[in-house]
């Protein structure tokens, strides 16, 4: 099951080596993680269920607006830690994830298939070491799965 860490933000950037790689005003800053039975199907679901999730408020102040509605943007960040399993012990397993090979041809697919919408796509960098910072408006985060 492929899994994406939404958090609705006001603006959020990716740096890396102390350079701005990617950076966002209002949207959806999601962290995106594969595990190893993943494939494009889980791909095409989530950027469906991404552009069409209705989490921004309308005038109502009731969560009706997806990111699409609100002109807002999407900022992909690859983090694989989000699949690691955590019920045993005090330290992290990461074997339900996704090879790193395969993981990277993932989040290439779901950037790829995200730009294809008219909504504005910026990324961190697969396997970097990204510094993220983002004002999470609400706070509003939600954890999807396909």
């Amino acid at each position: 099951r492929m899994i994406c860490l939404i958090q609705r933000v006001t603006h959020a950037q990716v740096v890396v080596d102390s350079q701005l790689i990617g950076k966002i005003q209002t949207g959806l800053v999601v962290l995106t993680a594969f595990q190893s039975e993943d494939s494009v199907k889980n791909i095409d679901k989530m950027v469906h269920k991404l552009l069409n999730y209705r989490c921004f408020s309308d005038n109502e102040d009731k969560m009706n607006l997806n990111v699409q509605q609100v002109e807002g943007a999407l900022l992909l960040i690859p983090q694989f830690t989000l699949a690691a399993t955590t019920n045993k012990g005090l330290r992290p397993s990461f074997s339900s994830c996704a090879a790193p090979d395969t993981a990277h041809v993932l989040f290439d697919a779901f950037v790829n298939l995200c730009k294809q919408s008219p909504t504005p796509i910026e990324t961190g960098l697969f396997g970097a070491d990204m510094q993220v910072s983002l004002t999470n408006n609400g706070p509003v985060t939600f954890w999807l799965e396909t």
